[in-house]
């Protein structure tokens, strides 16, 4: 079952970046689609595989809309997807790992950086991208590779 979560945010209520914000960390202010959100780190973890290796998935590969790219990977069966919407947030595209890697830069998130992070994107039918976030680097590994995923939640803010 789905959790329901919070759809938009006021702008005259947005906390400042690192305080609480809809069940996570408020990271930052961005735009997406021509509407300006809010990106919020959530606390849960996930691990998995992004997908099936040699497998593209139409829908996924959009370096800026994690949560486009995220449904795309629950329709084609990715367990980490699934987990991620189901906590009411998506896996982060390209462009939101490096807002995260920003607002770690900064400290005021928290990210593991023992492991490679799975983004959602997608690079090939082979590869996703990935992000390590002991020092910001952007990498592409096997999408049947078990890595961690940090979701996230992108409102819109009105």
């Amino acid at each position: 079952m789905t959790k329901q979560a919070q759809q938009t945010v006021l702008a005259a209520e947005l906390p400042e970046r690192g305080q609480p914000l809809a069940g996570g960390v408020f990271v930052t202010r961005y735009w997406l689609n021509g509407v300006e959100r809010a990106l919020i780190l959530l606390p849960d973890e996930l691990s998995g595989a992004w997908g099936e290796y040699g497998v593209e998935i139409k829908g996924a590969g959009s370096y800026s809309d994690g949560e486009s790219n995220t449904r795309a990977m629950a329709e084609a069966g990715s367990v980490i997807a699934v987990k991620a919407l189901e906590l009411g947030g998506h896996i982060p595209s390209c462009l939101e790992g490096q807002l995260l890697m920003a607002a770690k830069s900064d400290g005021l998130v928290t990210l593991n950086e023992e492991r490679f992070h799975w983004l959602s994107t997608q690079r090939s039918a082979d590869d996703a991208y990935t992000m390590a976030f002991e020092v910001g680097w952007l990498y592409n590994d096997a999408k049947s590779n078990e890595r961690l995923a940090r979701p996230v939640r992108s409102l819109p803010i009105q």
